[in-house]
């Protein structure tokens, strides 16, 4: 249809065809899920997760090219990031990067991506990130890296690392992706979910357990006869559990923890200003 006759629909009343046709594509574009983790892109967890998403989304997958667990809120500076097109198990073509989960994040957004996503999932982790575990956990950092990038984000991770059965967390992920777009939350918020094992019994919306870690290092003697030392035993404490967390998902429910990206301590912030310091 030529512009004249555009003109003389628009005169009528009527919609153009190229404003018809531009309103269809819209709608018909799927909303971007991006998907990473720390436990590499060929992960059950992840590509569990990315068949049960696809069904609502356009999947990306950005992930580390090996497992990088622990590693926290780590970034590659003083390397160059090698990146690959792999095709994952769950059928989709992703990116393999050779650095940290917030370095896929990162690099996704800025580089790799044609078009900003809607959403960051990161998991499904084998394991909890319970408590204290989000200071540490590479798949906490890679949904932190996103909500830092103004994307809404959560991680989570399976209460179990042996016979995992990802598929209950992984309709749980797409329920929960969906409703977050849907209520649009905080935008310095990022949700750290875990999942029991086997069949939840509901869903808890709870702080972090304060409980802490008590590790055991042990030293040995390697061939040249020379110390080092091993990280060969931890446990939490169960002195503080409350409502919290661990409680709840030790009681057989998925748990929802909002995590605040501004770790300031307001309150004591202003105690602190009170402080007399004489020599400066």
């Amino acid at each position: 249809m030529g512009e004249r006759q555009n003109r003389t629909l628009e005169a009528a009343g009527s919609t153009p065809v190229c404003s018809i046709f531009l309103s269809i594509v819209i709608y018909i574009m799927k909303r971007l899920a991006l998907v990473s983790n720390d436990d590499g892109i060929f992960a059950d967890g992840l590509n569990i997760l990315c068949e049960k998403l696809a069904g609502e989304f356009d999947v990306a997958i950005v992930a580390p090219d090996s497992e990088r667990s622990n590693v926290g809120h780590a970034i590659t500076l003083s390397m160059p990031l090698k990146i690959e097109k792999v095709k994952t198990p769950c059928g989709i073509t992703g990116y393999s990067v050779s650095g940290m989960p917030a370095d896929c994040i990162k690099i996704a957004v800025s580089s790799l991506l044609g078009r900003k996503p809607d959403i960051v999932v990161s998991g499904i982790n084998l394991g909890s990130n319970l408590g204290i575990d989000v200071l540490y956990s590479g798949t906490v950092s890679a949904a932190t890296e996103a909500v830092i990038m103004g994307i809404p984000a959560f991680a989570i991770s399976l209460d179990t690392l042996e016979n995992p059965d990802f598929f209950c967390a992984a309709n749980f992920a797409k329920e929960l992706a969906i409703a977050m777009l849907k209520n649009r939350i905080p935008e310095n918020i990022v949700l750290n979910v875990n999942v029991p094992f086997g069949e939840p019994r509901g869903v808890k919306i709870v702080p972090l357990s304060k409980a802490r870690y008590r590790e055991r290092y042990e030293k040995r003697i390697n061939p040249r006869k020379k110390e080092y030392w091993w990280l060969t035993g931890e446990f939490m404490e169960e002195t503080d559990i409350g409502d919290s967390d661990i409680r709840w998902v030790k009681d057989g429910f998925v748990t929802i923890t909002p995590l605040n990206i501004d770790l300031t301590d307001y309150e004591y912030l202003n105690l602190i200003s009170e402080w007399k310091f004489e020599n400066i």
